[in-house]
């Protein structure tokens, strides 16, 4: 396990790629409670610990190590990662890339569609933009490369395929990624807490919805 400055303010905790590992890593440092720490954020193969000043990472940076070497208590609460089923509307209007995602992956929109679906997906990971899930799970005949010109704005709920994983958009942003329908469901909000409505480990389900369902999900 390595780690290594992140800017002035964070370290960067290296892990290998399996999600077990960085949940693990994550949560032992989360219980540590180190002074001066104010986020862990779990990536695909690293765990980033942030700071509030320069001085607090200085003065914590053996902490972290003591934390991490630790072993973990029998008994000790786990947080047990939360199923969530997302309604997704895979309508033509939302779904601007299906076409070529089809053609891509040499399937009729109702078979690509029905794959999409019928996986159960895993969150790798948080980040991008506020609240947008990194989901392992894609089956590997409907990988996608990313669009050659990224988006200047996709619409928020954008359900897409980007390589081996799938995503959603929770605010509207810039992206590269396939898009292959919408859902109605807000993944970050300020007003709630937490504020992100999916975390990394949590598991997931896509529910396809028709247009009048998408119409009068409630807000």
């Amino acid at each position: 396990m390595e780690i290594i400055p992140l800017g002035d303010s964070a370290l960067l905790v290296r892990v290998d790629d399996s999600l077990g590992a960085v949940l693990a890593t994550a949560r032992k440092l989360e219980l540590a409670k180190i002074k001066g720490v104010c986020d862990v954020a779990p990536a695909i193969a690293s765990v980033a610990v942030f700071f509030a000043t320069p001085r607090d990472l200085a003065l914590s940076a053996t902490e972290i190590q003591r934390a991490l070497t630790r072993r973990s208590r029998p008994g000790g609460k786990n947080l047990k990662p939360s199923l969530h089923k997302v309604p997704v509307c895979y309508d033509p209007e939302f779904a601007l890339d299906l076409t070529e995602v089809t053609e891509h992956c040499r399937l009729a929109p109702n078979e690509l569609v029905r794959r999409h679906a019928a996986a159960e997906y895993r969150v790798r990971c948080v980040g991008f933009t506020p609240g947008f899930p990194y989901l392992s799970g894609l089956p590997r005949e409907l990988a996608t490369p990313r669009r050659a010109t990224p988006r200047t704005s996709v619409p928020a709920g954008s359900v897409a395929i980007g390589g081996a994983q799938t995503g959603i958009y929770p605010l509207p942003s810039p992206g590269g990624w396939n898009i292959i329908g919408r859902t109605p469901l807000r993944l970050f909000d300020v007003t709630r807490a937490p504020a992100a409505l999916l975390r990394a480990g949590d598991r997931l389900r896509f529910i396809p919805i028709d247009r009048d369902q998408f119409e009068q999900w409630p807000a």
